[in-house]
């Protein structure tokens, strides 16, 4: 059995819904939330993607979510960081203190659509930084990283349910370990900028959290836990998003670059992150808004190898 969950907060209407029901050729229409998220009960399905590509088409302006009812409510959360979870590339941003803005940017774009090796592209980007002081990273992180919305809210209501959360990123811990604390994230997993005598020397330690790290990631917090991979939530916004999202149960695109929409289960293309929760049939007075849950992915100044002093 199949449900097909229509998002479009404050806009949906009994029209979107009988449009719907034409589209599918049937089924039980029922609200989550009047006005904003309903859901489309189906039977069997042949080709569901051709489904969700149908609804979206005939329903402009409304994101289609189509997945099976089983395991609807996720246990397990796991998600990018940067044009994700975040409304920045932190690199992008960083590089502005370094005068380099438009040259990083440049490769940041190429390495989310895909037409850049990922750790070559993070490599060539952290490399331009060499020299920058480290305290432009806290100036970076405060001033210019906002939440995208329905961040918290989408974080918070998961793990009072008791699912899973974890930040997985080609960024930085510098940015990632504040940024799950805010958000309320139990584990991280992000590369590390060195530095020296408090300067950033343009490159990074440890091993590179690249598209296949992502997925690794994914699958060794899900076989920690006992969780089913259907019970999987995964969203990304860029390609190296892809093998991640396509691990998850429900595997999502979020404003994502073309190659990730490609093999997303769904795309969010018109709503806030909160359309995650009415994907698993959570309505609005179930949310949780309030502060965010201990973390143990850590917070306050991150750690940040660097070089012995006399190296």
């Amino acid at each position: 059995m199949f449900i097909a969950t229509l998002i479009a907060a404050g806009r949906l209407g009994d029209d979107d819904l009988a449009r719907a029901i034409d589209v599918a050729g049937g089924g039980e229409a029922r609200w989550i939330d009047e006005g904003d998220a309903a859901d489309l009960l189906l039977g069997p399905i042949e080709d569901w993607r051709d489904l969700r590509d149908r609804l979206e088409a005939a329903l402009p302006g409304v994101d289609v979510i189509v997945q099976k009812v089983e395991d609807r409510e996720k246990r397990l959360f796991v998600a990018d960081m940067d044009s994700t979870m975040i409304g920045q590339e932190c690199i992008d941003e960083l590089a502005d203190f370094a005068g380099k803005k438009a040259e990083i940017s440049a490769v940041t774009e190429r390495a989310m659509q895909g037409e850049m090796d990922f750790a070559e592209a993070l490599h060539a980007r952290v490399a331009e930084l060499n020299g920058l002081g480290v305290g432009a990273i806290e100036r970076c992180r405060t001033e210019r990283v906002t939440h995208n919305e329905g961040a918290r809210t989408l974080v918070q209501t998961m793990r009072a349910r008791g699912a899973a959360t974890l930040l997985v990123t080609g960024g930085f811990h510098d940015f990632a370990d504040p940024l799950a604390a805010e958000l309320g994230f139990e584990e991280v997993r992000a590369n590390y900028l060195e530095s020296i005598h408090g300067h950033l020397t343009g490159r990074v330690t440890g091993a590179i959290v690249d598209s296949s790290a992502k997925r690794q990631a994914l699958i060794a917090r899900r076989d920690e836990k006992g969780i089913s991979p259907g019970a999987v939530l995964a969203v990304g916004d860029g390609a190296n998003d892809g093998p991640m999202i396509e691990e998850a149960g429900l595997g999502v695109s979020y404003r994502g670059k073309p190659k990730l929409e490609a093999m997303a289960d769904a795309r969010l293309r018109h709503n806030d992150l909160t359309a995650l929760l009415w994907a698993q049939g959570i309505p609005k007075a179930e949310w949780v808004s309030g502060p965010a849950p201990e973390s143990t992915a850590g917070a306050g100044a991150p750690h940040r190898p660097s070089l012995p002093r006399h190296a």
